[in-house]
């Protein structure tokens, strides 16, 4: 998966509005916020930043 940087620079987590970092290992994006943690999807492409989609850590 490749996110490009200018996205990942305006997504941010829906659950505690920090910015997301790629996994590129896993195909997630995961929460940069120390208290949320909360890894999100991405399918086909398409992050799905929905809080009841993403898994915690």
């Amino acid at each position: 998966m490749k996110i490009d940087d200018w996205l990942l620079e305006i997504l941010a987590c829906p659950a505690c509005k920090s910015p997301l970092r790629a996994e590129t290992e896993t195909d997630e994006l995961a929460c940069t916020g120390e208290s949320c943690g909360l890894i999100y999807p991405v399918r086909d492409q398409i992050p799905v930043l929905l809080v009841d989609e993403a898994r915690k850590p």
